[in-house]
């Protein structure tokens, strides 16, 4: 029986797996929700009370392409279609974003979705909207 399945998604799937994993333990064992916007936020933050917890996180993101280099011996696949400067602007709006909407996409799309909170739902189809909205108008102005 021939595999239907690519290799690229099982590394996807396992991906995702560990993701709702770590939300979860991080639930479990220290009661908070694993946004990255607002671990990262502690991590910036002098004497916040998360802010060693943050660090080690950041610390585990930088270290994270290296762990994949090790495990599969090449750098994980990265694919830029976009200039650089449209990424880094996009980044910073990304920023504000998780400020006005009090989270960010792992936040609210994975620990408060699984949560059935209201404000994740809302905010997970702003996210969503945003982002249809964001390539309808790139494509219509033909920025790649």
């Amino acid at each position: 029986m021939a595999s239907f399945i690519s290799p690229i998604y099982l590394q996807s799937l396992a991906g995702g797996a560990l993701i709702g994993l770590a939300s979860a333990l991080y639930l479990l064992l220290d009661g908070r929700i694993a946004g990255v916007s607002g671990i990262v936020s502690d991590a910036l933050r002098v004497g916040a009370s998360g802010q060693t917890r943050g660090l080690a996180f950041v610390v585990g993101l930088v270290l994270g392409p290296v762990l994949y280099r090790l495990a599969f011996g090449a750098w994980p696949p990265v694919h830029l279609g976009a200039p650089l400067w449209l990424i880094g602007a996009a980044g910073l709006l990304v920023g504000v974003g998780t400020r006005l909407g009090s989270g960010c996409t792992s936040g609210h799309g994975v620990c408060g979705l699984a949560r059935l909170s209201p404000r994740s739902m809302v905010a997970v189809a702003t996210f969503l909207a945003a982002g249809v909205v964001t390539v309808a108008t790139m494509n219509a102005l033909r920025i790649p």
